[in-house]
């Protein structure tokens, strides 16, 4: 079957932070002096100009189908510099009708009022980085924002009009306990938000906490923190729909959603990451953009190339898409594989036969579909389909 070209989506990186957290592995610079506002935002946009001029045949006529802000701590800009990161996109790119438009933010970096400025520019939803409501836990996490701050935050979006609201909350962290887990959940559904991200703090190479690992819950008292807390959401009526993701009905994120399934996503700004698929000669191509943002700043003045593009290769696909796919609970039709890779289902038979054979593949020979035990062990599961 040749490759379809799937939805597509916008991904913006803004790459500073008021200082970088210990277990932070993404591409975030402590900010120092005064930010480069503008050079940043009009780099942007040559940025995207030179993507469209690249995969403008593969892009031309598809509508962008949400948009997401991260970072680095996007609310560092001002609504007016998002403003005009939105509306340059815009005047570029096909949005579809009431797009789905995330910008991350931490709590300790939004000043009051600058919310309705947000909505005004256009975001429609904001993902708070809390990470914790116990202020020891926060202090150890090197966050700069207190549990009285966050909670501030979150009901000032709220009044400004925010009704679709991500909270973003991490589990097994130093030293604690089961109570501690179960205490964070109950805070963050105390609040009302639209959607929550639970997952488990990994000690990620090249962090701090890595070089000097704090004391961290075993695996199984791993375990029975994430058992308890998705119970405890779901009673709660947010339901999981993906690994770390809980959401109520209608408030899944459309832009994680086409990631894990495999969709395209134009990724700009300094460390970005992209995905585009060319249906004309059946290729996938990853695009990375130059982390640091001075290098990114200096190539956007000398007018050059901001990054690399590659294709994936075809022994390569059956992987990528399965790293992506498998972490949605529902899984995805088998159909999307042939669609969104170029390739047949036989490249699949292998692994799936023998995922089926552990029992971490539902027999549902329409549906890519991971059971519970194939969700516990989710990395062996990925891993059968990595190429020989």
């Amino acid at each position: 079957m040749p490759l379809t070209a799937p939805p597509l989506s916008l991904y913006v990186h803004i790459p500073w932070c008021v200082k970088k957290c210990p277990y932070c592995d993404f591409n975030s610079h402590a900010r120092e002096g005064a930010l480069p506002v503008e050079a940043y935002v009009d780099a942007l946009a040559a940025d995207l100009d030179r993507d469209l001029a690249r995969f403008g045949e593969a892009i031309d006529g598809r509508e962008i189908v949400s948009v997401f802000f991260g970072g680095g701590t996007p609310s560092l800009f001002a609504p007016d510099a998002i403003a005009r990161i939105l509306d340059n996109a815009s005047t570029r790119l096909r949005f579809r009708d009431r797009i789905e438009i995330t910008m991350e933010t931490n709590p300790g970096t939004v000043e009051h009022g600058r919310f309705d400025g947000y909505l005004r520019a256009g975001v429609t939803r904001i993902s708070f980085g809390v990470q914790s409501f116990d202020d020891d836990k926060l202090r150890r996490l090197g966050r700069i924002h207190s549990a009285a701050e966050a909670e501030r935050a979150i009901k000032t979006a709220q009044d400004a009009g925010y009704d679709n609201i991500n909270l973003d909350l991490m589990y097994a962290l130093p030293e604690q306990t089961l109570a501690g887990a179960l205490a964070d959940v109950e805070r963050a559904i105390a609040l009302s938000p639209t959607h929550i991200s639970h997952y488990q703090l990994t000690l990620e190479p090249n962090t701090l906490f890595a070089a000097k690992p704090p004391p961290l819950p075993d695996i199984d008292a791993a375990w029975d923190m994430q058992e308890a807390c998705q119970l405890q959401l779901a009673t709660a009526g947010k339901t999981q729909y993906e690994v770390s993701a809980y959401a109520e009905n209608g408030r899944r994120c459309a832009h994680n959603i086409n990631y894990w399934a495999f969709g395209d996503y134009l990724g700009i700004g300094a460390g970005a990451h992209g995905k585009i698929s060319d249906a004309s000669n059946d290729t996938v191509m990853r695009t990375a953009k130059v982390k640091l943002p001075r290098s990114y700043l200096d190539r956007a003045a000398r007018g050059e190339a901001f990054g690399t593009i590659d294709p994936v290769a075809a022994t390569q696909l059956p992987f990528e898409f399965m790293l992506n796919a498998l972490r949605l609970n529902d899984g995805v039709p088998l159909i999307e594989f042939e669609r969104r890779t170029g390739l047949k289902r036989d490249a699949l038979t292998k692994p799936i036969a023998e995922a089926r054979s552990k029992g971490w593949l539902d027999e549902d020979a329409a549906q890519l579909r991971p059971t519970e035990s194939g969700r516990r062990f989710l990395n062996d599961l990925i891993e059968l389909f990595l190429p020989e």
